[in-house]
């Protein structure tokens, strides 16, 4: 497995748009870390960003010997609203943007099942230039819940449309995120992502879901017990013989440890489980 880890790192919880460190401070963080790759977002690099400062920030990732995995282009999508579905009518400045940057795949949006004509059609955009276009398991997105995952992937049906496996976003739906459901979805898993949280009815944070309602939890670093079970999701993962990418999605941390310190300790945690 490739171990990345995400621009969201460098991000708060509820700010997506504001990085707290540069680009160089990141990739310097995950070289230090041992991590393979970044996973890019828009606070760092989109497509709203100059040509100029795509190419400094390609150039500053090279330097570094890192790959990027993907490429969240645009905060809509990050911040998974009504507009994030945009993007599927004009995929080309993405591909562009992924092929500057080496990156294989493309995270998009889907809220409605008019958006699955547009995914195919940016698919077959996509796949005339080697670059896969995925959907991360996400609240009140056509990507809730197990059954309807499933459903979406198969009626998509597109070799260049592929799945990010999140179990985070699966528990707050009360989905089962174990081997059962990673055997059902590894035909279409492209990217792993990695965040932790424990649900309480009191937790600091409410998401509100299409399927439950709104939901509450708290948030925790990836090696703290009592929240998602990690041993669990690496046991399913390797059952199906999942060997891709990895992807360490959690925000920066709100108890005051350095987001270096938590990137280091989350790498050796992980490396433990693969």
């Amino acid at each position: 497995m490739k171990l990345s880890v995400s621009c969201r790192i460098a991000e708060g919880f509820h700010s997506k748009e504001e990085a707290i460190l540069s680009l160089p401070e990141l990739c310097d963080l995950a070289v230090e870390a041992g991590y393979e790759a970044i996973c890019m977002r828009a606070s760092q690099i989109g497509i709203h960003s100059s040509a100029d400062a795509i190419a400094e920030a390609r150039e500053t990732i090279r330097e570094r010997n890192l790959d990027v995995t993907m490429i969240t282009g645009d905060f809509d999508i990050v911040y998974n609203n009504g507009r994030g579905p945009s993007c599927l009518n004009n995929i080309t400045p993405y591909l562009n943007l992924a092929e500057v940057l080496s990156a294989a795949l493309i995270r998009v949006c889907m809220k409605t099942e008019n958006d699955i004509a547009a995914v195919r059609h940016a698919a077959d955009e996509s796949a005339e230039r080697g670059i896969t276009l995925v959907h991360q398991c996400h609240t009140q997105s056509l990507f809730e819940t197990v059954d309807d995952i499933e459903m979406q992937l198969k009626q998509i049906d597109h070799p260049n449309f592929g799945l990010i496996f999140e179990a985070a976003n699966l528990e707050a739906c009360r989905q089962n995120y174990g081997p059962h459901t990673i055997a059902r979805l590894a035909p279409w898993i492209r990217n792993v992502y990695l965040q932790n949280q424990r649900l309480n009815l009191n937790g600091a944070v409410t998401l509100d879901t299409w399927s439950h309602g709104p939901i509450s939890f708290d948030i925790m670093s990836i090696p703290t017990p009592g929240g998602i079970n990690f041993p669990l999701v690496f046991d399913g993962l390797k059952q199906a013989g999942y060997d891709g990418i990895v992807t360490v999605h959690q925000s920066a941390p709100e108890d005051g440890t350095n987001p270096a310190a938590a990137a280091a300790q989350t790498a050796e945690f992980l490396r433990t489980l693969f």
